[in-house]
């Protein structure tokens, strides 16, 4: 799934409204109208990069006259010095929306390149590296796209998207005298047909007692 038009402008609106909530005191009143610039947006590690059409986004969204020309692709690799954009209009509005739309690069891009790395270390064994909710509020659905530029996949988006049964589901059961088997019976018959029941474990113990109540998944916690 590629990253919706009207979600990223919901992010990118909300983000500069929140950096520019009475417009930028400094370029307002030291640029004057009507001046034009030219910029580019250059590499300084190497990496994979993440979030262009976001970055394109915020420039485009605060003025329209901003030409944005992007020189990769999201995906990509991408070495110091390399330029992945060049951004062009009102010298005003690149240095009112600049902050903002760097700073989506630039923690997407190190998502990405991240990710990358765990995908590496696993190559050539029978296995997938997935994310988790434990994204920023707000920029899941950007931050999950990341993960998929780096070569990685993502598990659910949000709670309505998946039964995962975790410690504290367990440990509330647990007080309640209620059995795993007699739990997942129950849940199957209420969930939708055809999703997967997914349950945490931290040991072999758990982990067998899981699926001889009906498991069709494992997660496997650390402690």
């Amino acid at each position: 799934m590629e990253l919706p038009v009207f979600t990223i402008d919901r992010i990118v609106e909300a983000a500069l409204a929140e950096d520019l909530p009475w417009g930028d005191l400094t370029t307002d009143n030291l640029i004057p109208a009507g001046v034009t610039a030219r910029a580019e947006a250059v590499v300084k590690a190497e990496g994979i990069l993440a979030g262009l059409p976001v970055f394109e986004r915020v420039f485009t969204r605060l003025d329209p006259a901003v030409r944005v020309r992007p020189c990769c692709q999201d995906g990509a690799p991408v070495r110091r010095g390399d330029v992945v954009a060049v951004i062009e209009g009102p010298a005003r509005s690149l240095l009112r929306a600049e902050r903002v739309a760097l700073n989506f690069l630039q923690r997407l891009s190190g998502i990405a390149t991240l990710t990358s790395q765990y995908v590496a270390a696993v190559a050539g064994l029978p296995c997938r590296i997935i994310d988790t909710r434990k994204t920023t509020p707000g920029l899941r659905l950007l931050e999950k796209y990341a993960v998929r530029m780096g070569g990685g996949a993502n598990h659910r988006f949000g709670l309505s998207d998946g039964v995962l049964i975790k410690d504290n589901h367990l440990a509330v059961l647990r007080r309640e005298g209620i059995g795993l088997a007699t739990a997942l019976a129950d849940l199957r018959r209420r969930i939708p047909h055809g999703v997967r029941i997914q349950v945490e474990v931290e040991s072999l113990e758990e982990a067998r007692d899981a699926l001889a109540a009906g498991a069709d998944a494992l997660l496997f916690r650390r402690t």
